[in-house]
């Protein structure tokens, strides 16, 4: 037994004397190829590649990629230091590896096999017994059993929910692992899949935040070469990779070295690209892709433009208000400065009408909420009917649309009312707080867009009396103040899979409010949030899934914590048109390695001998 990294002994003793050992999983249950957040897999056991990924691809050369900001840390698994976003996919492998071509599916990869009893209270992963670390070490129980306490306990916010429903890990058989949960956990033993295996004696043995620039030993298909902090990190495929063989893994990690370039602002990033130094550059600029791309490495064909169709959610991107700051925990107060916002008049003119506005975190989907709450949502939200914002249920309690004249007087006749309501008067032509000091708020941001649209913004709230201070910062400083929650507003993404589970609490839960480093940068705490959460987690069909989904899509919408922008139909990108990709794409379009260029290949490679 392995739950306390400290006294394993004394948890497995204690339990047993006083009889409250949680139940192992049922070692009746079978081993299975994969397991789906709801129904079964789409591959079969003897499947031959992913749908999206071509086979027999070319393999070798070199891939560019592009960042702005610096890195100086090569460990992704703690929240001190910025590591590149590649890390976590190229050197580490998971227990399972997920489908993108399924909203929430996941088949072996460390493991050969995975058993789930029927209320998935508990997983059992059977480990590979040929899985190996780039050291030619075979992956063990042992190195299982501390990552996934380790990365629980000292790791990234984002691994405690998850470690927090965990009762008891043991090796229950020779290689095998067992996780027992406090309570039974559709996601769980998904997300526990996804868990990221380190080798327990490097380098982080003693301290899983310790020296964060130590070439790690890690699993995956490629080690580090080479890193110069703040600048460019190398990675080289490993030749003697133990999982190049697995199904999941063919058509992808197709070149023989992947590079990250870092940038120290978007506009030299883009310079690059422009210079045919990037291979890769996901663009989200609608006037940019109309008229930026007359330039000589498009003229000659180096560079080539794809339109990358995708099914993902909107997701969520905005100025977003925190509200641990007064006056801004007043929804009265937030809906007033966003109704000035004319996003119809800001999409004429900057982006020619190509946006479409975000209705709701998971718009665009099968778990956006549409009209008056069904049945099903009721069920979930009805012990708040009470407390909740007027029109929620209606499905009314949501942005208008605006104008598109840039000054509608409407609108600043309605914001002025609810700042009154909310107690800020105008006293000598300046709104100003109960204690009479002027109403003034920063906006932290980090890239030019973001700086002009704040200007846009502020310019809309100035007959109101109010005024918008605009910050931009480096990278490095937006990240170290949008962790401390220190603005007032700031610009995020928040990106949402076809499969939302664990991962709202890191975004929405009442914990992070105080809690430093969540992705909760509005500051929700919310009981009618946290139940829809909870529904989400529990729900044991694909109907009482889409209900929990709506339910929280329709309070989150209705609470009015972010002033949406907008969405394109389809991911934008420049590349060099040396690359290909397979003819049928994932369910997620551009996203992140495993989706997006781990999954394409250079057409002037030389075959793999």
């Amino acid at each position: 037994m392995f739950r306390n990294l400290h006294e394993p002994l004394i948890f497995l003793l204690s339990a047993t004397l006083f009889g409250v050992l949680p139940a192992a999983a049922d070692p009746a249950a079978p081993v299975v190829h994969g397991i789906a957040m709801h129904g079964e897999p789409a591959l079969p056991p003897d499947f031959a590649h992913f749908p999206y990924v071509s086979p027999d691809a070319p393999q070798g050369g070199t891939m560019v990629l592009g960042e702005t900001g610096v890195f100086d840390s090569l460990n992704p698994f703690v929240l001190k230091g910025s590591a590149p976003w590649v890390m976590r996919s190229l050197v580490y492998e998971t227990l399972l590896t997920r489908s993108y071509a399924e909203p929430f599916t996941l088949y072996a990869s460390l493991a050969s096999g995975v058993r789930v009893p029927p209320d998935r209270s508990g997983v059992t992963f059977v480990l590979d017994p040929a899985a190996r670390f780039s050291d030619g070490s075979p992956v063990t129980v042992e190195d299982v059993l501390w990552s996934l306490q380790v990365l629980g306990e000292q790791g990234h916010p984002r691994y405690r929910a998850a470690w927090s429903q965990v009762a008891a890990v043991e090796e229950s058989a020779p290689g095998e692992v067992t996780v027992t949960f406090n309570a039974p956990n559709r996601e769980l033993p998904l997300l526990l899949g996804l868990r990221p295996i380190l080798k327990k004696t490097a380098p982080w043995q003693d301290d899983l935040a310790g020296d964060p620039l130590v070439p790690p030993i890690g699993s995956g298909p490629y080690v580090v070469e080479r890193a110069e902090p703040g600048r460019q990190v190398t990675f080289r495929r490993d030749p003697d990779w133990w999982g190049a063989v697995r199904p999941a893994n063919r058509g992808l990690h197709n070149v023989e070295e992947v590079r990250v370039d870092f940038f120290r602002s978007g506009d030299a990033l883009w310079q690059a690209v422009t210079a045919g130094e990037v291979d890769f550059f996901s663009d989200a600029d609608p006037a940019r892709w109309e008229t930026g791309y007359d330039f000589p490495a498009i003229r000659d064909g180096r560079l080539t433009r794809s339109e990358i169709a995708h099914q993902r959610p909107t997701g969520m991107r905005g100025f977003v208000f925190n509200t641990r700051r007064a006056p801004l925990g007043d929804r009265r107060v937030r809906q007033a400065l966003g109704l000035v916002f004319d996003w119809a008049w800001v999409n004429e003119r900057l982006y020619r009408g190509a946006y479409s506005r975000i209705a709701s975190y998971f718009g665009g989907s099968a778990l956006a909420f549409d009209g008056a709450a069904s049945v099903g949502e009721r069920a979930v939200l009805a012990p708040f009917a009470e407390t909740l914002p007027e029109g929620t249920l209606e499905g009314t309690a949501r942005w208008p649309q605006t104008a598109g004249t840039g000054r509608d007087r409407r609108a600043l006749r309605r914001a002025a009312a609810l700042l009154d309501e909310a107690g800020l008067d105008v006293v000598g032509g300046l709104r100003r707080r109960p204690d009479g000091s002027p109403l003034t708020l920063g906006v932290l941001v980090r890239a030019a867009e973001e700086e002009t649209l704040a200007g846009i913004w502020g310019e809309a709230l100035k007959p109101l009396g109010i005024g918008l201070e605009i910050r931009r910062v480096d990278a490095a400083q937006w990240e170290e103040r949008r962790r401390a929650y220190d603005y007032d507003i700031t610009v995020n993404r928040w990106a949402m899979s076809l499969s939302p589970g664990t991962e709202q609490r890191l975004y929405f839960g009442a914990a992070g409010r105080e809690t430093p480093g969540t992705r909760n940068y509005m500051g929700v705490a919310d009981p009618a949030v946290e139940a829809a959460i909870d529904a989400l987690l529990t729900a044991e069909g694909r109907q009482a899934f889409e209900d929990a989904a709506r339910a929280l899509d329709r309070v989150l919408t209705a609470g009015l914590y972010v002033v949406p922008f907008g969405v394109l139909p389809a991911d934008r990108l420049v590349h060099d048109s040396a690359f290909r990709r397979a003819e049928t794409g994932s369910l997620y379009g551009w996203w992140g390695w495993w989706s997006g260029p781990g999954t394409w290949w250079r057409a002037d490679a030389e075959t793999a001998e």
